[in-house]
């Protein structure tokens, strides 16, 4: 598993130096909100997690597993998008930036795992001004003793 979310850093990171972090999501937006002295964040930043893998035994000490990979691309929004603003496009913008985000991690493959299937997104705003996309794969991942 370790070598799975180092692997999707490294793709993510290598394919967008326009990020200026790309991190294990360890509940860095949410603390934005509660505390001053925290790990900075800063924008546009991709936050990965594997929060959950679901594993079957194959016999031997071997298993498969389903895992789940969230990535959440996460943006400052300080454009003005209203319609007659001169920078609606930049709210366009944003969403282009998650599609080809996603376009790199569909279908990527590490190590021993299937290559990635993207099976829920969404995306929220946080305070701040800060506007979350946020995507869920999955892939299958051989643990072979």
């Amino acid at each position: 598993m370790e070598q799975l979310f180092n692997d999707i850093q490294n793709h993510i990171a290598g394919h967008f130096p326009e990020l200026s972090l790309v991190d294990e999501d360890y509940g860095q937006l949410e603390a934005i909100e509660t505390a001053e002295d925290t790990y900075p964040v800063t924008f546009p930043c991709a936050l990965i997690s594997i929060p959950e893998t679901e594993w079957e035994n194959l016999g031997g000490g071997s298993q498969r597993g389903r895992a789940s990979v969230t990535v959440r691309l996460a943006i400052d929004c300080y454009d003005d998008t209203h319609y007659g603003s001169g920078t609606s496009e930049k709210a366009a913008e944003r969403k282009a930036f998650a599609t080809s985000i996603h376009r790199q991690l569909q279908g990527f493959k590490s190590g021993t795992c299937s290559p990635l299937i993207r099976r829920k997104s969404s995306d929220y705003s946080r305070p701040h001004g800060i506007k979350v996309y946020e995507t869920l794969y999955q892939c299958t991942v051989n643990d072979i003793v």
